[in-house]
């Protein structure tokens, strides 16, 4: 079956950077829109980034436009999210999808576990 797990939180001071990972196995993610979501407590999820199946397109929530990017490296089945800037307001558990739908990124189906991000100020 398809599983995905995040990696890479932790305890961060505001300002700080981290980069998530998103390792995926039982599929090929390389025909497959991906995307980032994170909840903090008390919150519903919300959705925070994505990338096209080809890479060529990423799309971003407006609170982390600018310091958040979105990559994949289809060799190793493998989808980041690099956060710089971050600020208390970005504490949270993260949490990786992918569609599934051929191309797509509307479906989102398979969700790995989730990794904390805890900023401190």
């Amino acid at each position: 079956q398809v599983q995905l797990v995040e990696s890479g939180g932790g305890l961060v001071q505001a300002g700080g950077s981290l980069r998530l990972s998103c390792a995926v196995s039982g599929r090929s993610i390389s025909r497959y829109g991906m995307g980032w979501f994170r909840q903090a407590p008390g919150k519903e999820r919300e959705f925070v980034g994505a990338i096209s199946w080809s890479g060529s397109t990423t799309y971003y929530a407006d609170s982390v436009k600018g310091r958040f990017t979105v990559s994949r490296d289809n060799a190793k089945n493998t989808v980041y999210l690099q956060m710089n800037s971050l600020k208390p307001e970005d504490t949270a558990v993260y949490y990786c999808a992918a569609s599934r739908s051929l191309y797509s990124n509307d479906d989102y189906y398979y969700w790995g576990q989730g990794t904390q991000v805890t900023v401190s100020s």
